[in-house]
C-alpha cells in the first residue's frame, strides 16, 4: 500500500505540474506581443527620402571612390593598409557636407538635390606632403579635384602633420623590439620582461615634440595587463620618426625611474654598473581587471516598451512623437544630426561633437607635455559595438555603421548607434494641489535618446543627444573607461594623487566642443543675452523705503568678438539665439543655450600649442554661418599644434556684424579631473561629463508638452479613471515584451598591427 501511494503522490503531482504549465502558457497567449519593429500612430510626421542627403557614405559608395583613387596611375596610392611612411596611402574616405544654402533649397523650396560627394586624404609619402581631394558625384562617373589650396589655403600640407598609421606603427613596433632585445636583462630584472610571453606595452605621448615639423614621440611602456593604463612602470623612450626613410629612425633618449640617458648603450653601462637607482621588480595582481569580484546574481530594473516603440529609425532618419532629425557619424568628430525638427519647424540645421581636448600635467615626460586632439585620431573612428543591456537598454534600437579610415577596406560596425525612448525618473513636471482645489496633475519625462559611445585609448566617451517633449534638445557627454597614469618618483604627488602602489593618477583636463547651428524660424537671427542685477528702489506706498529688487537686464550682441564668451570671464547666465517674430505675448521667439560644465582653466594663450584648441577659450562663441568654417578643429592639429591649419580664433578675428545672419554657436563644456582613489578600477560616469542643454525660451506660447499623451490628471474620487490616468489601466493595456537574443561583434573591427 505504501508504495502505491507513493506512486500515486508522484502521479498527481506530475499531473498538477501539467496543468500549470498549460495554465501559464495559456495566460501569457493573452496578451499581444509588442511589436519591436513597428511604431505605434503616435508618429506625427512620416519619413522621407531628404534625410539621404546628411547619410554617411554606403559600403558601396566607398568601395568605388577608393576603386577610382587606386586607378588614379598619377597619384600611386599603395593599396596595402600596413603602407609604410615612404609609399602612397589613402588614409581617410567620408562624406563631403554640401553647402548650407544648397542644402536648404532641396529641402524647403524643392531645389535640385545637391551632388553627392566624398573627401579623400591622401599620405603622399613618396613626395613628403599630405593632399585633400573631393571625389563625385557619387552616382558617377567620378571624377577628382584637389581642394587643399581652397581649404587650407596652400597646396600641400606638411607630411609630418598626419596622424600616425597603422603602418607606421607596425614599423615603431619593429624599432622597439630590436630596443628590446639590447635591454633584455635590464627589462626582465626590474619589469619582468620575456618577450612574446609578458611584454610591455608602449602608450604615445601627443604632440611629437616641441615645434613644427616634429615627429620625435616620447613612449611610455605599462605592463602587459588589461587595464595596462594604470601599470606604468617608469620606463621610458624618445623615438625620433620624423624621416620617411623608416632605416633612419632612432631613439634619441630613454627615463628609467625619473634618471634620463642619452642612449641605450649608456643605459646599459650605468645599469651594469650599479650606479642608477634600480626598480626592483615585483609580481602584482591586476587591480585594473573589470572582472566582477564576485559572480553576478539576478538582474537590476529592465526597460521594455509596453505597446510598442514610439519612434521609427529609417536609413539615416529618426522620428519620435513631434520631433525628426537625420543622422550620420563622422569618422573624425563623431556624432551628428541634422535639420532637427519640432512640430515640423527646423530647430537647428546641425548640432554634432566637434572635438574632445585633454592636457596632462606630470613631471614624467611621457605626460609632460600630452595634450590629447581627439578627433586628429578619430572620435567616430572609435565607435564600437555597443552591449545590449549595458551601454544602451536591451530594448533599444540599434544601427550599423560603415567607416574607411586607415585600413584599405570598408570597416562596418555593428550596432555602434543606439536609438530608445527612456523615461528619466522624474517627472518632466507635476503639481499636487493641497488648498482650495485637490487634485494632481502630472507628467512622466520619457524622452528618446541617440547614443554612441567612443573608446579612445584609454578613455571612453559617452555621446548622447536627447529629445524632450518640451521641445528641448540636449547635447551631452560622459566620460569612463581607465585614467591615464605614470609612475610615482620625487616631486610628482604635485600632479595628482597616488592611487596605486607607485602608480600616480595625473591631473588632466577635458574639454568638449559642440557645433550648434540654430535656426530659428528660418536663417536670420540675433544673439541675445540675459542676467539679473538689483535695482534698489522706493516702495510705492512708503516711499520713504527703500528696497533692493531682482530686475531683468536684456542685451543685443552685435559683433562676433563681442559674441566670444570667455571661460575667464564673466558669461551672462542666459544667451539666446532669437527670430525677429514674437510670440503671442510680444517676446522675441528663441532658444536658449544653457551650458553645463565645471571645466578648468583652459591652457594660458602664451604656450606655443594653444592656437591649435583655441576654440576652448571660449564657453559660447557666436559667429556667422560659413560653409568653409565647418569645424572648429582639424585632422592636422594634434600633430601640428605650433602652426594649425584650422585655428578657431580666426573664425572670430575678421569681428563680422552678426545682426540677422545665419548664426552658429560653438560651445564647449567640461570637466576637471582630479584622479583618486575611486578611479581605480576605472571611471565612473558619475560626476564625469558635461554638456549644452537648447531650451525654448519665448518660443511657444505654452509648453508644448500639454499636448502629450503622456499627461495625467485626476481627482478625488477620479483616481482610477483612465480617461486622463493612463497608469490606473496599465495592466490592462500592457503587451508582452518580445526581446532579440543577445549578440555581439565588437572584437570584429579592432585595431589590428600583425
Amino acid at each position: 500500500m505504501n508504495s502505491l501511494l507513493k506512486y500515486l503522490l508522484i502521479l498527481v503531482g506530475l499531473i498538477s505540474v501539467i496543468i500549470n504549465i498549460v495554465l501559464i502558457c495559456l495566460n501569457s497567449n493573452r496578451l499581444p506581443k509588442c511589436t519591436m519593429s513597428r511604431p505605434q500612430e503616435s508618429l506625427q510626421v512620416k519619413h522621407s527620402d531628404k534625410s539621404l542627403v546628411f547619410a554617411d557614405l554606403t559600403a558601396e559608395e566607398y568601395k568605388s571612390v577608393r576603386d577610382y583613387m587606386w586607378a588614379q596611375k598619377e597619384l600611386k596610392i599603395s593599396r596595402s593598409f600596413k603602407a609604410k611612411p615612404s609609399e602612397n596611402f589613402i588614409f581617410l574616405i567620408d562624406l563631403s557636407l554640401p553647402r548650407k544654402a544648397d542644402v536648404l533649397r532641396y529641402l524647403d523650396a524643392n531645389g535640385q538635390k545637391p551632388a553627392r560627394e566624398a573627401i579623400v586624404v591622401v599620405f603622399n609619402g613618396e613626395r613628403g606632403y599630405l593632399k585633400e581631394y573631393v571625389v563625385g558625384p557619387l552616382r558617377g562617373p567620378l571624377q577628382h579635384r584637389d581642394v587643399t589650396q581652397e581649404k587650407y589655403n596652400t597646396p600641400t600640407l606638411p607630411f609630418t602633420a598626419r596622424t600616425v598609421t597603422i603602418g607606421e606603427y607596425v614599423e615603431l613596433f619593429k624599432l622597439l623590439n630590436q630596443a628590446f632585445q639590447k635591454l633584455e636583462n635590464p627589462l626582465r630584472e626590474s619589469f619582468g620582461y620575456i618577450p612574446k610571453k609578458r611584454e610591455l606595452l608602449p602608450f604615445e605621448c601627443m604632440p611629437r615634440g616641441i615645434k613644427s615639423g616634429d615627429r620625435r614621440t616620447w613612449i611610455s611602456f605599462f605592463r602587459d595587463f588589461n587595464g595596462m593604463y594604470i601599470h606604468p612602470v617608469g620606463f621610458e623612450m624618445l623615438i625620433n620618426h620624423e624621416s620617411r626613410n623608416t632605416s633612419h629612425w632612432t631613439i634619441d633618449k630613454l627615463m628609467y625611474n625619473g634618471q634620463y640617458f642619452e642612449s641605450i648603450d649608456a643605459f646599459i653601462v650605468d645599469y651594469e654598473a650599479g650606479s642608477i637607482k634600480k626598480i626592483v621588480n615585483k609580481n602584482i595582481h591586476n587591480y585594473a581587471s573589470l572582472k566582477p569580484r564576485e559572480k553576478p546574481s539576478g538582474l537590476g530594473p529592465q526597460q521594455y516598451y509596453l505597446q510598442g516603440k514610439r519612434y521609427s529609425v529609417d536609413h539615416n532618419q529618426v522620428i519620435y512623437l513631434d520631433w525628426s532629425f537625420a543622422f550620420g557619424l563622422s569618422s573624425l568628430t563623431g556624432m551628428r544630426v541634422f535639420d532637427i525638427r519640432f512640430k515640423g519647424d527646423r530647430i537647428a540645421y546641425e548640432l554634432s561633437v566637434q572635438e574632445a581636448m585633454s592636457v596632462y600635467g606630470s613631471v614624467t615626460p611621457g605626460m609632460m607635455l600630452t595634450k590629447f586632439l581627439d578627433s586628429s585620431i578619430g572620435i567616430g573612428r572609435f565607435a564600437h559595438e555597443l552591449v545590449r543591456g549595458i551601454d544602451c537598454p536591451y530594448a533599444a534600437t540599434y544601427v550599423d555603421t560603415y567607416r574607411y579610415i586607415d585600413t584599405s577596406v570598408t570597416q562596418r560596425f555593428r550596432n555602434s548607434i543606439c536609438v530608445f525612448e527612456h523615461d528619466i525618473g522624474r517627472p518632466l513636471r507635476r503639481h499636487f494641489s493641497d488648498f482650495f482645489h485637490n487634485g494632481y496633475g502630472g507628467m512622466a519625462n520619457s524622452a528618446l535618446v541617440f547614443r554612441t559611445i567612443t573608446a579612445i585609448g584609454n578613455y571612453d566617451y559617452i555621446w548622447d543627444f536627447i529629445f524632450y517633449q518640451s521641445g528641448s534638445v540636449e547635447a551631452r557627454v560622459h566620460a569612463t573607461g581607465y585614467i591615464s597614469s605614470s609612475y610615482k618618483v620625487d616631486g610628482n604627488l604635485k600632479y595628482g594623487h597616488q592611487v596605486a602602489e607607485n602608480v600616480l593618477g595625473n591631473i588632466h583636463t577635458h574639454f568638449i566642443n559642440f557645433k550648434v547651428d540654430l535656426d530659428i524660424l528660418g536663417v536670420k537671427n540675433i544673439f541675445q543675452t540675459k542676467d539679473m542685477i538689483y535695482e534698489e528702489v522706493p516702495l510705492p506706498w512708503m516711499p520713504s523705503e527703500k528696497a533692493k529688487i531682482p530686475q531683468l537686464v536684456e542685451k543685443q550682441i552685435r559683433t562676433e568678438k563681442e559674441a566670444a564668451m570667455l571661460h575667464s570671464a564673466k558669461t551672462p547666465r542666459y544667451l539666446h539665439i532669437a527670430s525677429n517674430q514674437t510670440n503671442r505675448w510680444g517676446h522675441q521667439r528663441s532658444y536658449r543655450l544653457q551650458v553645463v560644465s565645471f571645466a578648468g582653466d583652459h591652457l594660458p594663450e602664451s604656450e606655443s600649442v594653444e592656437r591649435s584648441m583655441s576654440w576652448a577659450r571660449y564657453k559660447v562663441a557666436i559667429t556667422k554661418h560659413k560653409d568653409e568654417e565647418q569645424t572648429s578643429s582639424s585632422l592636422y592639429s594634434q600633430n601640428y599644434m605650433w602652426s594649425p591649419y584650422v585655428d578657431f580664433s580666426k573664425y572670430i578675428e575678421d569681428n563680422e556684424v552678426i545682426d540677422n545672419e545665419d548664426l552658429v554657436a560653438w560651445v564647449t563644456a567640461g570637466f576637471l579631473h582630479i584622479p583618486h582613489a575611486e578611479d581605480i578600477p576605472n571611471t565612473v560616469t558619475v560626476g564625469n561629463g558635461g554638456g549644452v542643454i537648447l531650451r525654448p525660451h519665448n518660443y511657444f506660447d505654452e509648453d508644448p508638452s500639454i499636448n502629450s499623451p503622456d499627461g495625467v490628471y485626476f481627482g478625488p474620487g477620479s483616481e482610477s479613471d483612465c480617461e486622463y490616468n493612463k497608469m490606473a489601466c496599465l495592466e490592462k493595456d500592457q503587451c508582452s515584451s518580445t526581446l532579440e537574443p543577445f549578440t555581439y561583434h565588437g572584437f570584429e573591427g579592432v585595431m589590428k598591427f600583425e
